[in-house]
């Protein structure tokens, strides 16, 4: 079979205002079919809290983000507040016409989750993606979201390691998800606000029994550009795509400065709900 032609994109550290503005920006060309189904893969220049789409502004500590220094920025997804930091990001943006994501959202969910777990097992991870989880009422009200996994996220040994959100608008598909590779998952409880600090106490104790990272889960050290292999590889070869390598252009970066300076970089945007 013919493999798919699409765009690679492997981004440099950048603020999450940036991430995604660009996020967007290949959304809706993708949407219009300015541009083929694009593989975007990057981090974080400073760590950056980001609050799901219909998050509420009110689970932020404020105080908190101003005394670490990190940044706050709200995802065109959907999902809990995750922070970013020491960790490989991945989007993934389609016409609605590509095989990726034709199907319900969940067909394409899986699908994707296929090449996740296809990365983790070329770096010798053993992972799965379960469709089913019976969420509580109190696990749903958690702000963070690593505490709990959803269908077709990615687990080992039953804790969270890669957690993705997808959006359709504009007549694309965007999914975009994080894949922590060491560092403290329980920093987020810092900016977060709780009733007490026995709450957030056991917030954090919460968050370790149920998500990890790969040091955590499997005991390896694994690098940003061994995880930017292991992904293309497995994109390749799980959804048959031949990739071609391109860097933002001008129009794109025209368009990126202009989401950034009137959505993602406002407190309209950021502190909407």
């Amino acid at each position: 079979m013919m493999k798919k032609k699409w765009r690679l994109l492997i981004s440099p550290p950048s603020p999450g205002a940036f991430n995604m503005s660009l996020d967007e920006v290949l959304l809706l060309n993708a949407g219009r079919g300015n541009i083929p189904s694009t593989l975007r893969l990057y981090s974080w220049a400073i760590p950056t809290l980001s609050l799901g789409y219909a998050q509420s502004i009110h689970d932020v500590d404020q105080d908190g983000l101003t005394r670490f220094g990190w940044d706050l920025v709200r995802r065109p997804t959907g999902g809990r507040a995750i922070l970013h930091t020491d960790e490989l990001t991945y989007s993934l943006t389609a016409s609605l016409d590509d095989p990726v994501s034709r199907g319900s959202l969940l067909d394409s969910y899986q699908l994707i989750s296929r090449a996740l777990i296809k990365a983790l097992s070329l770096m010798g991870i053993k992972a799965d993606a379960k469709n089913v989880y019976e969420n509580s009422s109190n696990s749903k009200k958690e702000p963070v979201c690593f505490e709990v996994p959803s269908n077709f996220e990615i687990t080992v040994n039953g804790k969270k390691l890669i957690g993705s959100a997808q959006a359709r608008k504009h007549g694309g598909m965007l999914q975009h998800g994080s894949l922590p590779l060491y560092g403290d998952l329980t920093r987020i409880t810092s900016v977060l606000k709780y009733p007490d600090e026995e709450s957030r106490k056991a917030a954090r104790l919460r968050l370790l029994s149920h998500a990890g990272t790969v040091l955590t889960l499997t005991g390896k050290i694994v690098t940003i550009p061994m995880v930017t292999e292991a992904f293309i590889n497995a994109f390749s070869q799980e959804l048959n795509v031949e990739f071609d390598e391109r860097l933002i252009s001008e129009e794109e970066l025209v368009q990126v400065t202009e989401l950034e300076t009137q959505k993602y970089k406002t407190t309209q945007w950021n502190c909407r709900l």
